[in-house]
């Protein structure tokens, strides 16, 4: 495959997974009517972790995930993360911070919907978007459709480079 189409086809997956983060974001924040309706919205006095905590939890971790429902602590982490991760996917910037807190959410929720995963022995697409967060990181793909080379000149970048 020609350089420029595989670089090209890492900027749209790093884009595509970001834009996911986003939408969960705000169709919990908002209730656009998706995974959320409108009553549900955490701006409508919702919680948009409680649902699933309580009635979307599987296997042996499940009982752990049960307790954390209701928690305004567990709902604000959740959409700070979703935030985050899909800022900094969708831009290109905070790459590492943001691709490794997507990845630990993902893991989270992978466990949190069962051992093994309901239609596979282990695959889900949790695990699936773990990889992808991975490869777009470890990928460089901030530079492609992104705001990655102009991130990375800044004083802030240059002086942390965590903040890739």
């Amino acid at each position: 495959m020609d350089s420029n189409k595989f670089k090209a086809v890492l900027g749209i997956l790093r884009l595509s997974i970001g834009l996911v983060f986003l939408w969960a974001f705000f169709d919990k924040l908002l209730g656009w009517g998706f995974a959320t309706t409108p009553e549900q919205a955490w701006l409508s006095g919702g919680s948009p972790t409680t649902g699933f905590l309580q009635f979307g939890v599987h296997g042996p971790f499940a009982e752990f995930f049960n307790s954390l429902a209701g928690s305004a602590t567990v709902d604000w982490l959740f959409m700070l993360g979703l935030l985050f991760v899909g800022v900094s996917l969708t831009l290109g910037i905070f790459m590492k911070l943001g691709g490794w807190s997507g990845i630990l959410m993902l893991l989270l929720m992978y466990l949190a919907v069962g051992l093994p995963p309901e239609h596979h022995p282990f695959i889900d697409d949790h695990f699936v978007y773990i990889f992808v967060i991975l490869a777009v990181v470890w990928g460089n793909t901030q530079k492609y459709f992104g705001l990655g080379n102009q991130w990375a000149r800044t004083s802030l970048v240059q002086k942390y480079k965590i903040f890739q």
